[in-house]
């Protein structure tokens, strides 16, 4: 018998329901202690390029304290490292709702990998075209936005709304009215904005008000009519907020504080449904922010280096933190606004994600920003179809949403003992996972999960189906969904050492100085 023959007349093995998944795990040291003295990974020159001798003033007197491997075992620790790991390139990641993990495509590195050896001290008649790059991405933004300018200075979506409480308070103390003069040292925020908003007003030093949302999961106007005065320094507030619920009635907020004499600034990094289809100027905003590392397709980096952009009205460009690109045709130069806040990072801001952010944008135009928010929101409303045919899961205020819902487990856990967590880290043993809720829990036994553009149908139905698979466990043996993950890396993560600062080390050198002597 023919042996190819044999082979095509065999069936194919059918496919279980559900995808198996078993994460690998690797007992993998530290890249630190992987080096050995002397071993060197060779990167072969680029043919003709001419070699470079760098002056003795600029030399080390010794070599950096890297870690020393050979390329082979380069290799070999990170594949095992991504092995260990859940992530938007190996997994249906739709369940870290506020947080938009979108595919971020590949080309876009290669774009961002051709600046990666400019150097953020080189004179900017050297680097014209990343400076192009700026000023354009800085006019698209203030574009979409409706804003007046733009400035990409920020690192990521907090240190953005850290720059926006930052221009506010040198906005009011500009007019005689900051923090320290006892008038406007109130910011008003909502419960389902994100905390970075009532985080940084805090910080900058400000009183927070929170509003808690009504009987239909709106912000409560009444409550803010009754917050509102001569002490309103600015409401911050997210739209659509991280229950996904869209308000209508956000101009009236926007008047209100406006007629109180405060400033209105719009929390964006919900802006995956509403691109190309609201603007914040147009809602009488002074100022907004974009997540770049969401919205706009750059890696979200998990509190690596994201981006933030900054947009703000005419009378407020004066407190932009700089610098910001200017160009009078013929060249492209920077410049720091005459009264600005200052840097919020070293340099320019994060290049390889404004390059991606830029790319992204180009790619699609503007046609094909509008069909993104589009596609968010009927993605998001798809699966919220689909997780609200699962018994015991419910969607509080029962409005439609925009681009993410924040679920509840409330009848499935009062039914079973099975809590909101749980269920999640069972989900992981089929290789995909969710996040539940900033905390306090407003909503009982919380999960959110926002599907963005990014993925298909079939994904959302594979994505429900897990969901309805482990609460149908829960109902048949809760003790074994308590007992996930079983396919995991790690069984469960002893949470012990976060409350000791004495277990912390945040590089490894602080680590080999607590712990090595």
């Amino acid at each position: 018998m023919n042996t190819a023959e044999s082979f095509a007349e065999l069936p194919v093995t059918p496919k279980p329901p559900l995808r198996r998944f078993h994460q690998a795990r690797w007992d993998e040291p530290i890249i630190f202690e992987l080096s050995t003295p002397g071993r060197r990974g060779l990167a072969v020159p680029e043919p003709g390029a001419p070699p470079v001798e760098l002056p003795e003033s600029v030399r080390r007197a010794e070599p950096p304290g890297l870690p020393e491997l050979s390329q082979q075992l380069v290799l070999r620790h990170y594949l095992r490292l991504s092995q260990e790991n859940l992530g938007a390139d190996l997994n249906i990641d739709v369940g870290q709702g506020t947080c938009t993990m979108k595919y971020s495509p590949k080309v876009n590195d290669s774009f961002a990998a051709a600046v990666a050896e400019l150097h953020p001290l080189q004179h900017e008649d050297t680097v014209q075209g990343v400076l192009e790059i700026y000023w354009r991405l800085e006019q698209m933004l203030a574009e979409i936005s409706g804003m007046a300018r733009v400035s990409l200075q920020p690192g990521s979506g907090s240190a953005a709304i850290y720059a926006n409480i930052a221009m506010i308070r040198a906005y009011h103390a500009a007019n005689g009215e900051g923090p320290g003069s006892g008038a406007r040292d109130q910011v008003i925020t909502t419960m389902f904005s994100h905390p970075s908003n009532a985080a940084c007003a805090k910080t900058a030093g400000y009183e927070v008000i929170t509003l808690m949302p009504d009987a239909d999961g709106l912000p409560d106007i009444e409550a803010l009519r009754a917050a509102v005065g001569p002490r309103t320094a600015a409401l911050m507030i997210t739209n659509p907020e991280d229950t996904g619920i869209f308000n209508p009635r956000i101009q009236e907020f926007v008047d209100l504080v406006h007629q109180a004499g405060g400033l209105a600034c719009y929390d964006q990094a919900n802006a995956n449904g509403i691109l190309g289809i609201t603007r914040a100027r147009d809602a009488g905003f002074d100022l907004c922010h974009f997540n770049l590392h969401k919205t706009f397709s750059t890696p979200h980096a998990c509190g690596g280096p994201a981006a933030g952009a900054c947009g703000v009205s005419a009378e407020l460009a004066p407190f932009l933190p700089g610098p910001v690109v200017t160009s009078d045709g013929a060249a492209y130069r920077l410049e720091t606004p005459p009264r600005s806040v200052g840097k919020i990072r070293p340099f320019l801001g994060v290049t390889p994600n404004i390059v991606r952010a830029y790319a992204w944008i180009m790619a699609l135009g503007a046609d094909g920003l509008r069909q993104v928010a589009e596609t968010a929101a009927l993605n998001n409303n798809y699966l919220m179809h689909k997780v609200l045919q699962i018994r015991g899961a419910s969607a509080p205020w029962g409005r439609r949403r925009i681009e993410q819902v924040r679920y509840s487990w409330q009848e499935l856990s009062e039914e079973t003992g099975v809590h909101s967590e749980e269920i999640g880290v069972r989900a992981a043993d089929f290789g995909v996972h969710y996040w539940t809720s900033h905390h306090p829990y407003v909503v009982p036994e919380p999960f959110t999960l926002e599907p963005t553009e990014s993925y298909s149908r079939e994904d959302l139905d594979e994505y429900a189906a897990i969901l309805a698979q482990v609460a149908e466990e829960a109902r048949r043996d809760p003790e074994f969904v308590k007992g996930a993950p079983y396919n995991q890396s790690i069984h469960k993560i002893d949470s012990t050492p976060l409350d000791d600062p004495k277990a912390w080390a945040p590089t490894w050198r602080a680590y080999v100085r607590k712990h090595r002597p």
